[in-house]
């Protein structure tokens, strides 16, 4: 049965409430941990919970030999990939900064369309696409052009806008065959095995020198309950529904989000050109999506009328 669309429409827009904050508790375990070792506990404590909710449900899905190399290459790019520059990226900027530079995601899909399958931009879309890149300038660039945010910083955060785009073309193929919950909880898991390695090399002794206390257990529980694992399952059934680029629009209200919590939670600041850029993203973000129809999300269109699950 087809969800009412403001029922897919909540779902996306919690699905961004949970990432933009994110991004703070993110900041709060750090402080504690580094990103290695908060990405592979936030996995465990995901993938526990999610498979404890499958099988409670009784939603749980056999995978298919022919879609094992799909899972483990989408789980190769998210979480893998993509949490490595997002927390790397994160651990040295500003929960804000990065969350203004990865909602411009659905830019670089755009992108990717216009290369790869020569898709058409309208002129406000390619002025969208401008606006945003000028207010990245004007947040991470100062007067006498020196960076505001650590370039390496900055580099991871390009390298999980680059994964992100790969990933949301793999996971619409698996939309199609699996529910939601069966796509995150397996890709987590894999995800997990992929980062143990790393967690055993650079961050075993940082764990263990570590005494917990309860805003780091309160911060790792959320970000694994919220963030890695009601988020994504929300955010993938809203791809079913409307497809990449229609949900890739969302992704404007994470820095919102985040800048709000930020304020609130952290202490974090704002001025003039932080804010005149965020706003200029945000802008050129929502000019760039304007009555424009990726052909990433077209490639796929048929399946959003097959097999359709909802969890």
């Amino acid at each position: 049965m087809k969800p009412h669309p403001w029922y897919v429409y909540l779902l996306a827009v919690l699905a961004m409430l949970f990432w933009g904050m994110s991004f703070v508790w993110s900041t709060i375990v750090f402080e504690y941990y580094d990103p290695i070792t908060t990405v592979f506990l936030r996995l465990v404590l995901s993938t526990a919970i999610l498979w404890v909710i499958i099988l409670l449900w009784k939603k749980k899905e056999r995978i298919r030999k022919q879609h094992a190399g799909l899972f483990l290459l989408s789980s190769f790019f998210n979480p893998f990939l993509y949490f490595i520059g997002e927390n790397f990226g994160l651990k040295l900027t500003s929960p804000t900064i990065s969350a203004v530079i990865i909602a411009t995601i659905p830019i670089f899909t755009s992108i990717t369309g216009v290369v790869l399958l020569h898709e058409k931009l309208s002129r406000m879309n390619i002025t969208g696409m401008l606006l945003s890149f000028a207010g990245i300038i004007v947040m991470l660039v100062k007067p006498d052009m020196t960076m505001l945010a650590s370039p390496m910083g900055v580099g991871f955060l390009a390298m999980a806008i680059a994964v992100a785009v790969a990933y949301s073309v793999l996971l619409k193929r698996l939309t199609a065959h699996y529910s939601a919950l069966t796509i995150i909880a397996t890709q987590n898991f894999i995800g997990m095995w992929y980062f143990l390695p790393l967690f055993l090399i650079f961050g075993l002794r940082n764990f263990a020198g570590v005494v917990p206390d309860h805003r780091l257990v309160i911060s790792l529980v959320l970000l694994a309950f919220f963030a890695s694992s009601l988020a994504f399952v929300f955010y993938t059934i809203t791809t079913r529904h409307l497809g990449i680029s229609r949900t890739n629009i969302f992704t404007n209200l994470i820095p919102v989000f985040t800048a709000v919590f930020s304020f609130f939670m952290i202490g974090e600041g704002f001025d003039i050109p932080k804010l005149t850029g965020m706003a200029m993203v945000l802008a050129g973000v929502a000019l760039s999506q304007y009555k424009n129809k990726l052909g990433i999300a077209g490639a796929y269109r048929f399946i959003m009328f097959n097999k359709r699950k909802d969890f």
